[in-house]
């Protein structure tokens, strides 16, 4: 789809639906004293999940046993600004291989973090990452903001990363470079030999699509099969895209965003730029938009057919209506808890799990 002038997109990204009544929304507090969780993974087990803090702990949670201390093997992370510890997501044949992959900084000799992925084998006690290797690294480093990381599997076996442009904003324009990307590795960390850009000259193997800001969030769509990914715009402009081979989601030529002085992104020529993709869906001023989850459990048929976006600025989890590629906000859940809203993942028994991003930060478990 290219960035033609989306007329019902303007309209539909500024209407909200009358929320549901504050009473048919259960929330739980499964679990508090996290320090700026990050990211949660649920096990096969169905009862243990693994939780990210952004200062350098991988933990193990169990509404029976509690959480573990931190599982040793993780590597060293840079947590400044928005570094550290960050994603954490299973390996498609976990069960056989207990492969975890993590996403995290890493610090250089400047002083400046730079992001980076690699797995571990979790041992079969859970207390220990064995064998961690680092599989790629964002270069050149950054200092430490708009990182992206966020990751996610296909059905293929194939893994996707979304990469910030560190407020390089060129960079995602520069197929020479990891900014502003999402590349797309082999179960192994390998370049697949059908990626967009091999062989191609000053272009790196590893991109999958270019033209990112800052993404929170990646996810395939459980109906369409399409990988979505939800980022963040500098001054309005948060938007939702549906990610394809080679494309270019335009930042920051295409933008519907301002520059934190108010003024025009200087790069930016507008909202619609030939050769760019258009957001399915944008806000004009932004939620901050975090961690992404669509919902295609039973447990609550209300809630089917819906993609859930946490919000840190506006501390809300946002539910919009998910109908072919169109996106209408429904309603705004949580938002009399006053919290930052960093992941929302759906768990097998089909509630909603949600993390914080605070010093003492929760697990939430919302139901209907």
């Amino acid at each position: 789809m290219s960035r033609l002038l989306p007329t019902l997109l303007v309209s539909i990204s500024l209407l909200i639906s009358a929320p549901l009544r504050a009473a048919e929304i259960k929330v739980e507090q499964l679990l508090d004293g996290l320090d700026h969780p990050w990211s949660l993974a649920f096990l096969p087990d169905k009862q243990h999940l693994l939780i990210t803090e952004r200062s350098g702990q991988l933990r193990l949670w169990s509404q029976q046993g509690g959480l573990s201390q931190p599982i040793s093997g993780v590597p060293k992370v840079w947590a400044q600004r928005q570094g550290g510890l960050l994603d954490v997501v299973l390996a498609p044949d976990f069960a056989q291989s207990r492969r975890v992959w993590l996403s995290f900084t890493e610090g250089g000799s400047n002083g400046a973090g730079g992001a980076s992925v690699g797995y571990g084998v979790l041992s079969d006690d859970s207390r220990q990452l064995r064998d961690f290797k680092t599989v790629l690294r964002q270069q050149p480093l950054s200092g430490g903001a708009n990182l992206g990381t966020r990751m996610v599997f296909d059905g293929d076996g194939y893994l996707y990363v979304v990469f910030g442009d560190n407020f390089q904003s060129a960079s995602a324009q520069d197929l020479n470079k990891l900014q502003g990307k999402i590349v797309r590795l082999t179960a192994d960390g390998g370049i697949p030999q059908d990626n967009p850009f091999i062989g191609r000259q000053n272009a790196r193997a590893e991109i999958w699509a270019y033209g990112l800001r800052n993404p929170q969030g990646v996810a395939f769509n459980p109906w369409t099969k399409q990988l979505w990914e939800s980022e963040h715009g500098p001054r309005g402009g948060d938007e939702v895209n549906i990610i394809r081979k080679g494309k270019n989601y335009g930042w920051p030529l295409a933008t519907w965003g301002l520059d934190y002085s108010g003024a025009k992104v200087p790069e930016s020529k507008g909202g619609i730029v030939g050769g760019t993709e258009q957001p399915v869906f944008y806000w004009k001023v932004s939620p901050a938009i975090s961690g992404m989850a669509f919902y295609n459990s039973s447990r609550f048929p209300e809630w089917q057919n819906s993609l859930f976006i946490g919000a840190l600025k506006q501390q809300s989890l946002i539910r919009l209506s998910v109908n072919g590629d169109k996106l209408i906000e429904q309603e705004r859940l949580l938002e009399d808890r006053h919290q930052r809203i960093r992941d929302v993942r759906v768990g097998p028994d089909g509630f909603l799990y949600v993390l914080t991003d605070e010093s003492d930060g929760k697990l939430l478990r919302l139901g209907l």
